[in-house]
């Protein structure tokens, strides 16, 4: 693509939309989307209760469940079964079938190729950028294969999509703050398909997202600075914008984030109902003392009726409850 095609295509709005839902009575339309790396943990359960209950305390409002194993790689055996049972034990309910990142690769493939124009083959790989003599590359793209691929030889290419100087903003629910990212500035060309032959969890989440028609999305904070790059390609996709709301990351008593990665154990399913107002309370929500519930359906009719998202705290991180 010469450099012309590419700044025509970048100053053009995509209209070809055809892949997305079309959400004619406006209901509202949440999610959570865990990934299968391993089991529900602490940190995930608060994205799934602020998730539903920010939701489903709306006008007919529904919660949509999406297990994103995109990432095969990265799958743990039985951990999918293990978050839908824990989901469950939890009295947690979803609309409509589950859905599998995994089944949906012709949907990715549709999106990409409808932006043809946007992207890229690269033949750059992590380790090469690191040890290029050429730059300090940290976490933006230098654009080498911008202008054509920098290996030709390279059996491994990914996909990468063409960003420009124009600032990608959105208003965030908890921090009641607009936030703008210089995407092209601070982050570069990044990734539509990966070089092993996976789709990036960034066009995956918002073919997905549309598709389901999705009107809020509600996450931890440790997913900030991907809402530009989702953004950007909703736009370029012709994609409606959902509302975004990112609550405060919950970390241990070393400060480090609660996560699979860091090895943060599964949540308990003994005593659900104490560990349910934990989150609730994490949440800014002051529920009563677990004796004041009977049953988990009482505790959970309690937090639909006092749910308020503006009690969500801003501080992008606190001690986990103990």
């Amino acid at each position: 693509m010469t450099l012309n095609k590419q700044k025509k295509a970048l100053s053009a709005q995509n209209s070809d939309s055809a892949f997305f839902y079309s959400n004619k009575n406006n209901i509202p339309i949440g999610r959570f989307a865990p990934s299968p790396t391993g089991p529900l943990h602490f940190g995930s359960l608060i994205a799934a209760t602020a998730s539903y209950l920010n939701v489903k305390t709306k006008n007919n409002g529904k919660w949509l469940l999406r297990i994103e194993d995109v990432d095969t790689g990265r799958i743990q055996k039985g951990a999918t079964n293990s978050i839908i049972n824990t989901l469950e034990a939890y009295g947690f309910e979803w609309d409509g079938d589950i859905i599998y990142q995994s089944q949906r690769s012709s949907l990715y493939k549709d999106a990409l190729d409808s932006i043809k124009e946007l992207v890229y083959p690269c033949s750059c790989t992590r380790n090469s950028l690191m040890s290029s003599s050429s730059t300090q590359y940290s976490y933006r793209y230098p654009e080498y294969c911008r202008t054509g691929i920098r290996d030709p030889d390279a059996s491994n290419i990914s996909i990468r999509i063409l960003t420009n100087q124009n600032p990608v903003g959105f208003f965030d629910l908890c921090q009641g703050e607009y936030f703008s990212q210089n995407i092209n500035k601070e982050v570069g060309d990044f990734i539509l398909k990966r070089s092993d032959g996976l789709w990036a969890y960034q066009l995956a989440v918002v073919v997905d997202d549309a598709l389901q028609g999705i009107t809020e999305v509600v996450r931890g904070a440790d997913l900030f600075d991907n809402t530009p790059r989702q953004i950007y390609l909703q736009n370029m996709l012709g994609y409606p914008v959902p509302d975004y709301l990112h609550f405060p990351v919950v970390v241990d008593d070393k400060g480090k984030k609660l996560s699979k990665q860091n090895k943060t154990p599964e949540v308990s399913n003994i005593h659900i109902r104490t560990t349910l107002i934990s989150v609730l309370a994490f949440l800014g929500q002051r529920p009563p003392k677990v004796k004041e519930f009977s049953s988990l359906n009482d505790l959970w009719e309690w937090a639909f009726t006092h749910w308020n998202e503006k009690s969500i705290p801003k501080i992008m991180s606190q001690p986990y409850p103990s």
